[in-house]
């Protein structure tokens, strides 16, 4: 039989009934190659770069070697440099890879060139370009074919590769002698040892790194139930008021499918970490969360920023280079600020969301991208929409759902526990010993309006834990804005809010914060118990009994 004569209908049985292929008469399997590009991207980032290069060439070497045996016994050669042939295109058959032809022959001077290795193809896509050869499945493989059929070792290693940005891929096969101790270092991925030296080298730093942080959570979080016992945290985010419960909520929901979502609020109220809360919730949640401010790139490198760049694209891209979008595939991207984008831009970008796919600066070819795109803004794009700022075909591509944060004055019941929070870390990082907040100090909280939110509150308790003379944060350590602000009226649907309301909730959030202890809440507001326990009756509490329990305990 001729290799000519291979085909994939002789070569590939289908057996749908039983669940089976098999492939020149052995069992296979038909994996993706993103698949094993995702593979490659988890041994690099987790075991590092030599250890992955370890692993995927004796692991090519193995599959190279079975090959080779499945060869044996379903074909007779007529010649013997057939076997090379034979192993070279059954490889293209697999979609590995494309010979030139011509150059078959991998155990001459001239070697074997290459075309469209998928191996150099996944590496670009997931590190970009390499320094040297990144085909170390693809010389596993062959060297393990070529062994098996010549009877003794063989070596196929690569001078010249599509990840390093040449125009194919070059590999030459010698036996360990000939290669010499030029390439010894090459050689060591083929034995085990140096794969168990990598491992053991990754693996125990692995586990110092985990030791370490486990130590510091253990301690952090001691830290932080001690100081904030009150606040029930499932999903890191605060969220005590109704209206971001209800934020938290719709948060969850549009998670589990698949659609744009524009988060809108002020600035500093959260918008980001609502963002995360829609991957970490998502079937992304796997994938990388990657956040962009679109307002603090200027405008001459937002394209190469967002899509990349190829090498000569300007001056100064020495090399090709992906943008966050590829960075985010198969994750979510934050635009964060998109109010901020140019008319040009959202051009470009309204077109990367309708097509899925982009290009980098200075190529002509397109790339799929498999993300999940969420906006945020504190700016009203509809406004910006009636006065032609903003295209409205972009703003009704990403505002598929909205989702309103609310500014922290207007979820009151959110700024203690928060401040809570905030306090125990900073307390944490600064190894201050602060166990918490005085009442007074409390109250004040309660009574400014946070117009810089939930971003100027954690600014405040970092002041006010660096300058903290006690063992609680007290009025004093406040800023001078936070000490002088008074309850303003309160207004609700354009309604002054009535007296006795706001008496009400001053009472309960003050009972709140005192953690049911009536004595010490009559105290503060400075009436008596029995004053008290009437306005409470009044407000229909019925929590006296577990309170008044809670008095006697104290």
């Amino acid at each position: 039989m001729r290799v000519e004569d291979l085909h994939h209908k002789e070569l590939l049985e289908l057996d749908p009934e039983g669940g089976v292929i098999r492939f020149a008469g052995q069992r296979a399997l038909l994996i993706d190659a993103v698949a094993m590009g995702l593979l490659r991207q988890y041994l690099v980032d987790n075991f590092g770069l030599t250890a992955a290069r370890a692993v995927l060439t004796q692991f090519g070497f193995a599959h190279g070697w079975r090959m080779a045996t499945a060869m044996r016994d379903e074909f007779k050669w007529s010649q013997k440099g057939d076997w090379l042939r034979a192993g070279s295109h059954i490889s293209t058959l697999g979609g590995l890879f494309l010979v030139q032809p011509g150059s078959e022959n991998i155990l001459t001077n001239k070697g074997a060139m290459l075309l469209a290795s998928y191996e150099a193809e996944q590496h670009l896509l997931h590190f970009g370009r390499s320094d040297s050869p990144v085909c170390w499945t693809i010389c596993g493989l062959m060297s393990g074919y070529v062994s098996q059929t010549a009877g003794k070792e063989i070596f196929v290693l690569e001078d010249r590769c599509l990840g390093q940005g040449h125009a194919a891929c070059h590999i030459l096969g010698r036996t360990r002698q000939k290669w010499g101790e030029e390439r010894a270092e090459d050689l060591s991925f083929f034995e085990q040892g140096r794969l168990k030296e990598c491992l053991d080298v990754s693996l125990a730093r692995v586990m110092d790194t985990l030791k370490a942080a486990e130590v510091k959570l253990q301690g952090q979080r001691r830290a932080l139930v001690r100081a904030v016992r009150d606040v029930e945290d499932p999903l890191g985010l605060v969220a005590k008021s109704p209206k971001m419960r209800g934020i938290v909520d719709l948060a969850q929901r549009v998670a589990k499918v698949d659609a744009s979502v524009l988060i809108t609020g002020e600035s500093g109220v959260g918008k980001e970490r609502i963002a995360r809360l829609v991957h970490d919730e998502s079937t992304r949640a796997a994938g990388s969360f990657v956040a962009v401010n679109c307002g603090a790139i200027s405008e001459t490198l937002f394209e190469s920023e967002l899509f990349g760049h190829a090498r000569g694209a300007f001056t100064g891209a020495e090399s090709d280079r992906p943008g966050l979008f590829e960075a985010a595939n198969h994750g979510t991207l934050l635009l964060d600020e998109i109010g901020e984008v140019s008319p040009g831009m959202q051009v470009k970008l309204l077109r990367v969301l309708q097509e899925r796919e982009i290009r980098r600066v200075g190529e002509n070819k397109s790339r799929p991208v498999n993300i999940r795109v969420l906006a945020a803004t504190n700016r009203n794009l509809a406004h910006g929409v009636a006065e032609g700022t903003f295209r409205q075909d972009l703003y009704y591509r990403i505002k598929v759902v909205e989702l309103f944060v609310p500014p922290l004055r207007d979820r009151r019941e959110d700024i203690l526990p928060l401040a809570r929070l905030m306090l125990a870390d900073a307390a944490l990082r600064m190894d201050r010993k602060i166990s918490g907040l005085t009442p007074s100090a409390a109250d004040q909280l309660l009574r400014y309006d946070w117009p810089g939110n939930v971003r100027e509150l954690e600014n405040t308790m970092e002041r006010a834990v660096a300058l903290a003379r006690g063992s609680r944060v007290d009025l004093e350590d406040l800023p001078d804005e936070v000490r002088q602000a008074f309850q303003k009226p309160v207004v609700r649907d354009g309604t002054v809010q009535p007296l006795d309301e706001i008496e009400k909730d001053y009472i309960l959030a003050v009972l709140e914060m005192n953690d049911g202890n009536q004595t010490r809440t009559a105290r503060q507001l400075g009436i008596g118990s029995a004053t008290l326990y009437r306005k409470l009756k009044k407000f229909g509490f019925t929590g006296r009994a577990r309170i008044a329990g809670a008095d006697r305990a104290r």
